[in-house]
């Protein structure tokens, strides 16, 4: 088996694979192929095949291979996911012809000036490196492998089993997106009882030094709030007469970012504080006129916050930082007139904060409802112009804006996409349970057999397809998130009735490597195509019951 993965991952690293490109449709067909080389899909050819990504300008594909164990009938399913796709090869510079090919870039790695960890996995035949091996197609080779293991002993497999190879998870996860309704087609078709998730993306080091192999039960969510801040400008000569939309801009981050009075404690373990991924304001020319306009978006990871409690939260602190603004420029304000000889006036500036569901109703009121034409025509030429998403958002939050009677100072929260769901697995739920016990056992046979210090969390860490298995919260909560998302159902939308009809528990069993989506991305082999096929087997026998 080692052998055969060690080649399987090389053929399909040779396959460059990157998001966005012609390549993903490429590597779906090696993929299909090498499954269509199975002894059990010669004989089954209806049990393999390539479903079209839905409303995808690249016509991308994903594979769907189902394996029906024959020692005893059940509807019992476990699906097996992965993606095909990778990131860029831009970082590896004037090595980029030899980032998908793992026997040569290992010398050609040796020209670069490197640390001596990253050295020692080079001269070691134990180490793999290459764009995509270890991010993710060790992942996808080893879940082939046991699938060929599976299907050529399938009288004495027990279960059934769907393996799911999906495009677009480094992008926007149109793979797994358009791959939930064909799941649903396939339960119907089968008469499937899906029992859970098991995905192998990468595992890796959480810090230097760290000598632990983890498996993840659930997996981290993300959110990506932002705000609009809109401010009073003025000239420069009368500074206090204005309120600085870069200065409220600046305190809102200082009170939101990195803050871990926002993260989630779960389980003795915390989601990452957010943090900012922009902070822009919309001045296009120089003037000697103040800012009138900013924003910020935020990267949010949640445990256990749902889009409502997260708008809650941040709702509160850009409160806390308008009255901080307001407070210092009075202040401020107060020393000058004392100085200058001036009267001093509190300042005209209240606070203001308000969601774009709630801005969006009082413009409505206002307008007698004809801001739905004004912002149709936005958004066709919006859409014409092709804009990212996140500013897609950005201009109909302030087009919005535009039409409100409302002019002195505010702080409007909405939401931008992407939106991964948090997924807590608890063993209050029956299949949640089944999986916690399944993964447990595996890992508490493989500690007797292999020498390494295993580690089961509740979270997988890295933003992953696994979120596209079941919802947060009651629905209320994704209804705050759509009302607060311009353009949803739009730019941008989730299946969220198929995903609450799946509803599953997901796990990470992944591959061992470093530095994914660096050039110094590597896999190593031992643990990866020895020990996980070990586990995954285990893993899937228990949740099988034999």
């Amino acid at each position: 088996m080692r052998e055969y993965l060690i080649n399987l991952v090389k053929k399909f690293t040779a396959q460059s694979s990157i998001v966005g490109t012609e390549g993903e449709v490429e590597i779906a067909k090696v993929i299909y192929q090498e499954l269509k080389g199975f002894d059990y899909f010669k004989r089954n050819p209806e049990n393999l095949r390539i479903y079209d990504v839905r409303n995808d300008a690249l016509q991308r594909k994903n594979v769907i291979a189902v394996v029906r164990g024959e020692k005893e009938k059940t509807s019992d399913t476990v699906i097996l996911i992965g993606h095909m796709d990778t990131v860029g090869i831009e970082d590896y510079g004037n090595l980029k012809d030899y980032a998908h090919n793992p026997d040569e870039l290992k010398e050609k790695l040796l020209s670069k000036n490197l640390d001596e960890e990253t050295k020692r996995d080079i001269y070691s035949d134990d180490w793999l490196f290459g764009r995509g091996i270890f991010d993710m197609k060790a992942g996808i080779a080893v879940e082939l492998g046991l699938i060929k293991f599976i299907t050529e002993n399938i009288e004495s497999f027990k279960g059934n089993i769907v393996f799911l190879a999906v495009a677009d998870e480094e992008g926007n996860s149109k793979g797994v997106l358009s791959a939930v309704e064909d799941l649903l087609s396939l339960q119907k078709e089968y008469g499937f009882n899906y029992i859970a998730v098991l995905d192998t993306d990468y595992m890796a080091p959480r810090f230097t030094g760290d000598e632990k192999k983890y498996i993840y039960i659930g997996t981290v969510g993300k959110l990506l709030p932002c705000f609009y801040i809109y401010g009073r400008e003025t000239h420069v000569g009368q500074a206090f007469e204005g309120l600085d939309a870069n200065l409220l801009a600046s305190e809102i981050l200082k009170e939101v970012d990195l803050s871990f009075e926002l993260s989630d404690v779960v389980e003795n373990e915390a989601s990452l504080p957010p943090i900012s991924l922009a902070l822009k304001d919309l001045k296009r020319e120089y003037s000697v006129q103040t800012v009138n306009e900013a924003y910020i978006y935020l990267n949010y990871s949640t445990h256990i916050s749902t889009p409502d409690k997260v708008i809650e939260k941040l709702k509160e602190k850009a409160y806390k930082a308008f009255n901080n603004v307001i407070n210092k420029l009075n202040e401020e304000y107060e020393k000058y007139c004392r100085v200058a000889g001036l009267p001093f006036k509190k300042l005209p500036f209240e606070t203001k904060v308000l969601t774009f569901d709630e801005m969006y109703g009082e413009v409505k009121k206002e307008t007698q409802g004809r801001i739905d034409e004004i912002l149709s025509k936005k958004k066709k030429e919006l859409l014409k112009q092709a804009v990212d998403e996140r500013i897609y958002s950005l201009e109909i939050v302030r087009e919005v804006h535009k039409n409100w009677s409302y002019k002195m100072p505010s702080v409007v929260l909405y939401f931008s996409p992407p939106y991964y769901p948090h997924i807590y697995v608890k063993s209050e739920d029956e299949k949640g349970e089944r999986l916690i016990t399944a993964i447990k056992k595996a890992v508490e046979k493989v500690k007797l057999k292999y020498d390494y210090k295993f580690e089961v969390k509740k979270f997988y860490p890295y933003i992953s397809d696994l979120s596209y298995f079941a919802l947060p919260g009651e629905r209320e909560a994704i209804k705050v998130l759509t009302k607060n998302m311009p353009g949803y159902g739009e730019i941008y939308s989730l299946p969220v009735e198929s995903i609450q009809k799946l509803n599953l528990p997901v796990a990470n069993i992944g591959a061992f490597g470093k530095d994914a989506h660096k050039f110094t991305e590597r896999l190593n082999i031992t643990y990866s195509f020895e020990v996980l096929p070990e586990i995954l087997e285990l893993v899937i026998k228990n949740l099988f019951n034999y």
